[in-house]
């Protein structure tokens, strides 16, 4: 009788079924369909764009003039030019509207604002002309830290979100802050934002100002990847509340642009979220991380990470810490220490600068 199969097409066969194996059984190895997701990975244009505001003509301007960074850095000058072109048409077409809409204290300090950004973007019309990259940098660096300012002013009067009752005894972040982190390295300086991760920089804010990280160890570190610190000296893992003598948790917080609501103890994986990019995204340097277990999302304490972006490692919109872990901010200077901390380093201690007036220590 006929062999039902010969032995090439047994071993053909038995390939074929390991070949299917690997494509259906770990899917998750598949990264093709992952989107590019937010490509901006500039920390201050990322807080700019997290802001809970909808003041349309101003952020037009921003956008545009943030659109310069590609062509300043490719060296399309005629282009970047014309760039430019547009952003003097668009800041003279809106300037009114802009100032119109403001409160009545802020007018005079914007109309001096508006004044000083058209002097800023002749100068870089000069800059382009004469292909004055490093000037064009600064000055457009100036210019948008300008824009950003006028934003502020059409923050809502009160807390634009809501967060759940059951968290009402944590403390929250009804803004943002400014921290000082001093390293055995140097310091840093970095934005916390409360607006899209409350209760996480509520947390980090309440515990740098109870001294909490002095003196803390750097204990974990991964070569572009994380640094991580926060955990207290001794057999605890997080801060214990000593009014109840029980460890403190946040839960994992996660906002994404345009939903109405924060997602609370559910990860992108969760909620079926495969291509979403979160407001507030991994997609920097110095990006600031809250550390949980690997068994639970919401039995974060103290422990918080520093993002190690590397292009190449953890492209923009591709991480796979978005939407699993809360980022809370952004260091904003001190880039070059950063780069050189270790295992080997320390926090010598986090100052609060700016906004501690927005921290309430619950609801």
């Amino acid at each position: 009788m006929q062999k039902f199969l010969s032995n090439q097409n047994k071993l053909f066969l038995i390939i074929s079924i390991v070949i299917l194996q690997v494509f259906l059984l770990k899917p998750i190895q598949v990264l093709a369909d992952l989107p590019t997701g937010n490509a901006v990975k500039d920390p201050s244009a990322i807080l700019r764009n997290a802001l809970p505001i909808k003041q349309v003509e101003l952020q037009e301007i921003q956008h545009k003039l943030e659109e310069t960074s590609d062509l300043v850095r490719g060296g399309r000058w005629p282009a970047l030019s014309k760039t430019v072109t547009k952003c003097q048409s668009l800041l003279k077409k809106y300037q009114s509207k802009i100032i119109q809409e403001l409160p009545n204290d802020k007018k005079e300090i914007a109309e001096k604002t508006f004044l000083e950004l058209k002097e800023n973007f002749d100068s870089l019309q000069d800059y382009s002309k004469s292909k004055d990259k490093y000037s064009f940098i600064a000055t457009r660096r100036d210019a948008l830290d300008k824009i950003g300012g006028l934003e502020e002013y059409f923050l809502p009067t009160e807390f634009p979100y809501s967060i759940p009752q059951e968290f009402d005894n944590l403390p929250r972040l009804l803004g943002r802050a400014k921290v000082n982190i001093k390293t055995s390295k140097g310091d840093m300086q970095a934005i916390v934002d409360g607006f899209n991760a409350p209760l996480t920089a509520g947390a980090f804010i309440d515990l740098s100002s109870k001294n909490f990280y002095k003196n803390l160890p750097i204990n974990r570190a991964e070569e572009f990847f994380v640094l991580q610190t926060g955990d207290p000296i001794g057999e605890e893992i997080g801060y214990v509340d000593p009014e109840t003598n029980v460890e403190r948790h946040v839960p994992l917080e996660i906002r994404i642009p345009n939903e109405k609501d924060t997602f609370y103890n559910q990860t992108f994986e969760d909620l079926g979220l495969y291509t979403e990019t979160p407001t507030l995204p991994f997609a920097t340097l110095g990006t600031l991380g809250w550390s949980h277990s690997n068994t639970a999302v919401d039995d974060g304490s103290s422990q918080f990470f520093f993002f190690l972006y590397e292009a190449e490692l953890n492209p923009a919109g591709r991480n796979l810490i978005d939407g699993r872990n809360a980022a809370f901010g952004y260091v904003v200077d001190g880039f070059d220490v950063l780069e050189e901390l270790t295992k080997d380093d320390t926090i010598i201690s986090i100052d609060v600068l700016d906004g501690i007036e927005n921290l309430k220590l619950n609801a």
